[in-house]
């Protein structure tokens, strides 16, 4: 069909007309010689990367009358009216001199606000000795009030952090703190022994790949450990930190044997560390250095406390030290679900390289693969957090999930209609002793309209508190308009806003409603949209497919 580039109906119908959308459109980076002058016509500004072919093209095109000057006009003002707007026009004098420190102050406290704390359950037993520890304490924050803590730092990542994504999922950064030198700004003491094993094998690697003439790119392979090692460190230190990492991003697919998955070496190295220093009455904890989801249902009743770090940038190491010793009380929520098991998500069963074995487009090696040329998405409106709570399925961590070092109690829910929609308000109190932050998420179960079906709740709001301190309360304010609530209608081609009650939820996850308030809306109302359908050939239907 048509690229999405060269799609008016895309670009002006929908993007401009009905969205209001008033800024620049600029292309992906394409070096294939594909036609430039529908793109213009199509509403693209800025062609990227810029070929010559390119000028020579629209220049064709326009003299032979197959592409309007007016198009052309209309793409360079609003060209002109982004350069106008921007400091360099209105003559602001760069330095390029930024203030690195103050950026990187900056990466390290904001990554703390993204962090999630997954788990983090009771010590099992007295762990008086682990700097002040006591019997019955949760394992985070570390308490050094009666010394420094010795670290059993396990897995090649935690000397090797992942700061960021591959492509566009990272930035330029002048170095990256690794967990190692993050623990020990921190003023923990680590085990040389383990320090001195993951650096030379990170060592080895890095100068055979270097030998090859290869760049210094890639993941470091795990280092397996002996048993008596892992025992050995067991005995001398405090409590284990095992970092797991996955690195994932554009031009950089993930898999879901050993990368959704564990591989074998880290589920049983998990194994015999969590064997070894519970033995000694010791706590584990797990560093996820990931941008993703993996499977956690098969083993994160191992550990005491799994924090997901996420890819935290340049100051990572120093970050995650906060976190874990109490500096920053973690607030991060997911935005995904995390599953039980892969072949839970519905979608998964549409990919190319998915679970079913039949009704395929082609044959590999005797094997049937799916949606090929094309997916189609047979799981609808059920995606992510829609699917499982509409379905009930349990899951290893839901939508929005987040523990924090306190507790909150929600209290005084209301909600009422505004001209624009509703106005919704909870208090939040902080119950716990530790000073820290709660995001609210406001759910809406709406009722059906003129539609076979809704899912459970969707997600319209959100916010976050600011630091609370013990006993300290805040009240939330959220706005949700009338458009917000509509659901989409494809027999009248139109978003509507059905009449009836609307139960409004202020939650911690999508599995966890704290409180709620409800309003009936008496009359509905609906956005019409144009008829894109009829006239726009980026929904024609594949051959042999049925209609959309």
């Amino acid at each position: 069909g048509t690229w999405t580039q060269s799609s008016r109906e895309l670009l002006q119908t929908i993007l401009r007309d009905e969205w209001g959308y008033k800024g620049v459109v600029m292309t992906d980076w394409t070096n294939e010689r594909r036609p430039s002058y529908d793109r213009v016509a199509a509403g693209n500004a800025l062609l990227m990367p810029g070929h010559q072919w390119q000028d020579e093209d629209i220049i064709a095109h326009v003299r032979d009358g197959s592409l309007s000057m007016d198009d052309v006009d209309a793409r360079v003002r609003e060209m002109l009216r982004l350069i106008v707007r921007t400091p360099r026009f209105r003559g602001y004098q760069y330095s390029n001199r930024p203030d690195l420190d103050a950026h990187a102050a900056v990466t390290r406290q904001s990554s703390t606000e993204g962090m999630v704390l997954l788990k983090n359950e009771r010590c099992l037993s007295d762990l008086s000795q682990i700097g002040g520890s006591q019997a019955g304490k949760k394992t985070l924050p570390l308490d050094f009030s009666q010394g420094q803590t010795t670290v059993a730092l396990f897995g090649v990542t935690s000397y090797d952090f992942i700061a960021g994504g591959t492509g566009s999922g990272d930035v330029n950064k002048p170095y990256v703190v690794d967990l190692r030198t993050g623990l020990e700004n921190a003023g923990l003491r680590l085990s040389a022994e383990l320090t001195n094993l993951y650096e030379a094998h990170k060592s080895l690697v890095v100068a055979e790949r270097r030998a090859r003439g290869d760049n210094y790119t890639g993941r470091i392979p795990e280092l397996t450990l002996s048993d008596n090692v892992i025992y050995r460190q067991a005995l001398q230190c405090d409590l284990a930190i095992v970092t797991i990492g996955r690195q994932a991003g554009e031009g950089s697919d993930r898999r879901i044997k050993d990368d959704f998955d564990l591989t074998e070496d880290e589920r049983s190295g998990l194994v015999s560390i969590c064997n070894a220093f519970h033995a000694n009455g010791k706590p584990v904890v797990v560093i996820l250095n990931m941008g993703n989801a993996i499977e956690t249902a098969s083993w994160k009743s191992l550990p005491d406390a799994i924090l997901l770090a996420w890819q935290p940038g340049q100051e990572g190491g120093n970050s995650v030290a906060d976190v874990l010793t109490g500096k920053s009380s973690p607030s991060g929520r997911l935005p995904m679900t995390f599953p039980a098991k892969i072949s839970d998500i519905p979608a998964i069963m549409n990919f190319p390289t998915g679970l079913s074995q039949g009704n395929g487009n082609r044959r590999d090696g005797g094997r049937v693969r799916r949606n090929v040329d094309y997916t189609k998405h047979e799981e609808g409106i059920y995606v992510g957090y829609r699917f499982f709570t509409s379905e009930g399925t349990e899951v290893s961590y839901p939508f929005g999930y987040g523990l924090s070092y306190t507790t909150f109690e929600y209290s005084a829910p209301s909600v009422r209609a505004t001209k624009d929609g509703l106005e919704a308000r909870v208090t939040v109190r902080n119950k716990g002793d530790i000073a820290s932050k709660e995001v609210v998420q406001v759910y809406v179960s709406a009722p059906l309209g003129g539609l076979k079906d809704k899912p459970a709740r969707e997600l319209k709001a959100f916010g976050k508190t600011c630091e609370l301190k013990p006993g300290e309360s805040q009240t939330l304010t959220f706005r949700i308009t009338a458009c917000d609530l509509a659901s989409f209608n494809e027999a009248s081609n139109e978003w509507q806003m059905a009449a009836g009650t609307y139960d409004v939820q202020f939650a911690s996850s999508a599995n966890d409603i704290r409180t709620h308030s409800s309003i009936r809306i008496g009359k509905s109302q609906s956005w019409p949209v144009t008829d894109v359908l009829r006239t726009n050939d980026l929904w024609q239907t594949p051959t042999g497919l049925p209609a959309v």
